[in-house]
């Protein structure tokens, strides 16, 4: 058990997010291939989320049964199965129900992470490791925003499915050669008291798992529907895609900052709430910057329209890493860690369902995405309001604020 091998889990972990991130830079091209509509992309966007939404819990317990490096492997192969087979559809249909498979390869192989590299490391480096965890949504989604666009030009689009449905497989061979076997069987040790059902109602009767869970729905709803549009909002304000491309994939890197730097700042005692407070009030505020109607139109305004995004991604950052942490920190007990983050995840993958049409339906009724900022900042405030929650639930349990791992009460 090295930190060498939950390195692993992380790489892991980015080639599926790459999964996430390779549709923005193709739906120009599809559009134009398959003839997919701006809502339609809506849903390509968010339809990977399917299978969190209403799976989520319940993978968590099964990987809590099965063992994490056993689920994520599995869930490397159905991504990359479905890769491969998406980049034969010829109908916005057939990649719609691809899309939902990749969402069941995706789950499968992130949500068991965090549990699985809790029993790869020592307590003391668990909040900076979680934190690095959680850039691995970042990182996979600014790879493909980089690499996508000049792939797709030179070699096409299933060529871009056909290369990360690759690159998956070879993850899957990689971390079950790196990861040890026995981190499966501690995991089995660990939740053999009860079954998935059992683990399923002390995980959903405790109320850290849905204060953590909901914080994470209102998160991932307005990071998806600004950074996953980024692409055609540049393309359809006449922005050139050498410019495009790399503007997109920034501003999904600088998530990767607030992500590590929440486990920095967790193990130096800053509260959780703390830190999700000052995410939310960022991504409220980089909205309004970023898409709110002010000033003259010139290249000074779309100078800091791209900063106020920028710190609507970095700064928001801070939200998943801390989330992360203290989910670990809140499941009732340590057979329940993938169910907990399995539950977590499922209100993610909602809020990742719902933001994306939602800022496409408002952007299609205005007739421009200078409303995306009453999405998102909607969002942000019910943020704020579920951080306070947090912040009053761990007061009533202060043995939670620095256990490594909690326990229901």
């Amino acid at each position: 058990m090295t930190q060498r091998a939950a390195l692993v889990v992380v790489l892991a972990g980015i080639s599926a997010a790459l999964h996430i991130g390779k549709l923005p830079p193709a739906l120009p091209v599809l559009g134009d291939s398959l003839g997919v509509t701006l809502v339609q992309a809506g849903f390509l966007l968010s339809l990977v989320q399917l299978a969190g939404m209403t799976l989520g819990l319940a993978m968590g317990a099964a990987a809590d049964t099965l063992g994490p490096r056993r689920t994520m492997i599995a869930g490397l192969l159905v991504l990359s199965l479905a890769s491969v087979l998406g980049a034969f559809a010829t109908t916005p249909q057939a990649l719609l129900a691809l899309r939902a498979l990749e969402g069941a390869g995706f789950l499968l192989a992130s949500l068991p992470a965090p549990g699985l590299i809790r029993r790869l490391v020592e307590p003391a480096g668990l909040s900076s490791m979680l934190g690095l965890w959680g850039a691995y949504m970042p990182f996979g989604t600014a790879g493909a925003l980089l690499a996508g666009p000049a792939f797709i030009v030179a070699f096409g689009w299933p060529a871009w499915w056909w290369l990360l449905g690759g690159l998956s497989f070879a993850m899957a061979i990689v971390l079950w050669a790196a990861v040890p076997a026995a981190a499966d069987l501690r995991n089995a040790a660990a939740s053999g008291a009860g079954g998935a059902g059992v683990r399923i109602l002390r995980t959903v009767r405790s109320r850290g798992p849905w204060l953590a869970s909901l914080a994470f729905a209102v998160y991932s709803a307005q990071w998806l529907a600004v950074i996953g549009f980024l692409p055609t909002i540049y393309a359809q304000a006449g922005l050139a895609t050498g410019y495009a491309a790399p503007a997109t994939a920034l501003a999904a890197a600088v998530n990767m900052a607030g992500n590590i730097a929440s486990g920095r700042l967790l193990q130096r005692g800053v509260p959780a709430p703390v830190l999700l407070q000052v995410g939310y009030v960022a991504m409220a505020t980089g909205a309004v910057v970023a898409f709110a109607p002010w000033g003259e139109a010139g290249t000074a305004q779309a100078l800091l329209r791209y900063a106020g995004v920028l710190v609507f991604s970095s700064v928001g950052g801070l939200i998943p890493g801390t989330l992360f942490s203290l989910a670990v920190r809140v499941a009732p007990d340590d057979g329940t860690v993938s169910t907990t983050v399995g539950w977590m995840q499922q209100w993610s993958s909602i809020g990742q369902f719902a933001g994306p049409p939602v800022a496409a339906w408002a952007a299609a009724r205005a007739g421009g995405w200078h409303v995306t900022w009453w999405v998102t900042g909607a969002c942000a405030l019910a943020g704020m309001a579920i951080a306070w929650g947090i912040s009053r639930f761990l007061a009533g349990h202060p043995q939670r604020a620095a256990a490594p791992a909690g326990r229901a009460s």
